[in-house]
């Protein structure tokens, strides 16, 4: 958007500055981030969006606590290097999924690490629990609809918002029940 003439890692570093998540989202489809491959931090994509089959309702919820004061957070958890490992762990299964758009896996992955990030937030030393109810309620929703063969999968990042992962196909469904549910 800028003119620059810098190949696409370079640019990749430079828009890290404001957010790791921008990298990811330079991309503009499913991406991977380096955080410190050859002392570098970029996003690579995976695959284009179209060859995944995935739809996404997006709940957003206001916080008053910024990204970086949870990040510097989990530092403190006990949790902290287990997450690193874990991450570490599932890290192909992930990318395994996307690549033959196996939307099931992405989805329990991506409920999996979601609990698995805000449980170190929760238990570093200032104990931050950065979900609102409405976040709980969401959740709760997302598991009934599973339960009654809708397939959705809740995602959230750092903070109280929720990320509804589904096919393509039901992503009105999702929103209506959402909607609905309010």
């Amino acid at each position: 958007a800028l003119g620059f003439d810098i190949d696409y890692i370079a640019l990749s570093e430079l828009v890290r500055l404001g957010a790791g998540s921008a990298t990811r989202s330079l991309t503009g489809s499913f991406a991977i981030w380096y955080a410190g491959k050859n002392g570098k931090s970029y996003a690579e994509p995976i695959v284009e969006p179209k060859d995944v089959d995935l739809g996404m309702v997006i709940v957003p919820i206001p916080s008053a606590i910024q990204t970086d004061e949870a990040h510097s957070e989990v530092l403190s958890s006990p949790l902290f290097k287990a997450r690193l490992r874990y991450v570490a762990k599932i890290i192909k299964t992930m990318e395994k999924a996307i690549k033959s758009g196996d939307i099931a896996t992405i989805g329990k992955l991506a409920e999996k690490d979601s609990l698995n990030l805000h449980a170190s937030t929760m238990t570093g030393k200032a104990h931050m629990i950065l979900w609102e109810p409405e976040t709980v309620r969401i959740i709760k929703e997302v598991q009934n609809m599973r339960r009654e063969g809708i397939p959705a999968w809740y995602s959230i990042d750092t903070g109280p918002s929720v990320f509804v992962n589904t096919f393509r196909d039901y992503v009105e469904t999702v929103a209506e029940r959402i909607r609905l549910s309010r």
